[in-house]
């Protein structure tokens, strides 16, 4: 049997092989129903096939890789993650997950083992929600939480999330048939990188999510009245700009004094038909809001909502703030996580538990099964950059973890 080392420099050829097909050259963009999507699930369902994996893709574009059990009943563990990414992305930020995963089920293959439930690989097919603004979409087909509403989403190019599907190959009336029902989940398992400098600080190559947090994103738009930069007195503009501004650095300030469990981005400020002679009329600006406490979330996303009005007004602005995403903050299985906490131990690493201030597909999966993750040392905790890396080392261990917990679960039945 390859030793760790060798089993992690295998996960990394196929890592960069995968991150070599984009839909740019020189950057990896994967994103959900393109053309190198589309080429880069094929690859991925290349190797479990030759892994001896029963495979299949759903109407979604799921990649789904099964061992089946032969007990009557079994239940389906479930390892996954997502091979979409973002534009301009790193390598590891889903496909660790996934190739991690091949790689166990790929050990678990030749050893014939007797599995008490079947082991399904999952490459989601969306997570990233890119394309179309839908997080979590080939979870939420999996966990039965789609919702169809979501078909009449269109891109940028004005192509319908329906047509997309089609296009893959699928049949948006068929989704729901896709769903795993909750009764027959035994469990889920995600390897993700960290996204943050916790491990990386620490030089400790993994830890135990213990919860993901809650997320609001919202969409604002500020409103006043457009003019010439050299004709209006400052005293009477309605400046959008301006008022934008102002609630960008009250977010920051807002969520700063309470400390590391709350955090508020504003990522994105779109002016149009802006100049430079001209006073802005109109802004839009997002706000993305997390905490794993969903009374703390809850608590400043009004506080929030109700600053930005109050500012807008005394700018002589209009506000309209609009709720675009909701997710509640969910806590990983206190079982599952007690048998990860064991393999961590066992492999003789510091133990470290984090909360995911990131979302995952954890996240819908929770909803209807026991969820847990393992978090994976990057460096200097970056990621959603073509910088996002991972060392060698830190994978190999991260897979020692993982296959000790494993063989615990198998061994317990």
């Amino acid at each position: 049997m390859p030793s760790y080392s060798e089993r992690a420099a295998q996960i990394m050829r196929r890592i960069e092989q995968l991150a070599a097909i984009s839909e740019e050259p020189g950057v990896v963009t994967r994103t959900f129903g393109t053309p190198a999507f589309r080429q880069g699930r094929d690859l991925v369902q290349q190797w479990m096939q030759q892994a001896g994996l029963q495979v299949h893709v759903d109407n979604i574009g799921n990649l789904r890789g099964r061992l089946a059990s032969t007990r009557p009943g079994a239940k389906n563990f479930v390892i996954g993650s997502h091979i979409d990414t973002v534009v301009n992305a790193g390598r590891f930020d889903g496909p660790l997950g996934v190739l991690l995963g091949l790689d166990l089920l790929e050990q678990v293959a030749a050893q014939h083992a007797d599995l008490p439930f079947h082991l399904e690989l999952l490459a989601f097919s969306d997570e990233e929600g890119v394309r179309f603004h839908t997080t979590y979409l080939g979870s939420k087909v999996l966990t039965g939480a789609f919702e169809p509403e979501l078909l009449g989403r269109t891109d940028a190019a004005g192509v319908s999330l329906a047509e997309a599907i089609t296009t893959l190959g699928g049949n948006p009336a068929r989704l729901a048939a896709d769903a795993l029902p909750a009764a027959e989940w035994q469990g889920y398992f995600e390897v993700h990188i960290e996204q943050g400098p916790v491990l990386w600080e620490r030089q400790v190559p993994v830890a135990v999510v213990t919860a993901i947090a809650g997320q609001r994103r919202v969409e604002l738009t500020f409103r006043g009245m457009a003019g010439h930069a050299g004709t209006v007195p400052m005293t009477m503009r309605q400046d959008a700009l301006a008022g934008a501004a102002e609630f960008v650095l009250l977010a920051e300030q807002f969520a700063t004094a309470h400390g590391r469990s709350l955090v508020a981005t504003v990522g994105k400020l779109q002016v149009p038909h802006a100049a430079s002679n001209v006073i802005p009329g109109e802004v839009v600006c997002s706000l993305d809001l997390r905490s794993p406490d969903e009374a703390e979330l809850a608590a400043a996303y009004e506080h929030l909502r109700q600053q930005a009005q109050a500012q807008a007004a005394r700018r002589g602005l209009t506000l309209d703030w609009q709720l675009v995403q909701q997710t509640a903050p969910i806590a990983c299985d206190a079982g599952l996580n007690a048998a990860l906490r064991q393999a961590v131990r066992s492999a003789g690493h510091e133990l470290i538990e984090l909360v995911s201030g990131a979302g995952h597909d954890a996240v819908p999966v929770s909803q209807v099964a026991p969820a847990t993750m393992l978090f994976v040392r990057c460096y200097r905790g970056i990621s959603h950059n073509p910088l996002e890396n991972v060392e060698p080392a830190d994978l190999a261990a991260a897979l020692q973890v993982a296959e000790q917990f494993l063989a615990g679960l198998i061994s317990a039945g």
